[in-house]
């Protein structure tokens, strides 16, 4: 397993994380609450698109570890 592979698997677990947080964070806004998100929770809704450029930045490691 390369150093992409891992990246790969980080940018995932990273992804889901800020994922739920959006959902956790835009179920008050839905629901008709009031209540603003704290903002720990809006700095895990970064997660998910800092999971995706890992996992892309690992995707492209990849393919280039296997054209040489």
């Amino acid at each position: 397993m390369g150093r992409g592979d891992v990246l790969v698997r980080i940018g995932v677990v990273v992804f889901a994380v800020g994922v739920i947080a959006v959902v956790v964070g835009i179920t008050p806004v839905l629901v008709g609450s009031s209540s603003e998100p704290p903002l720990a929770l809006d700095l895990l809704m970064v997660a998910a698109p800092a999971g995706f450029g890992l996992a892309l930045l690992g995707l492209l490691l990849s393919a280039r570890s296997g054209r040489s």
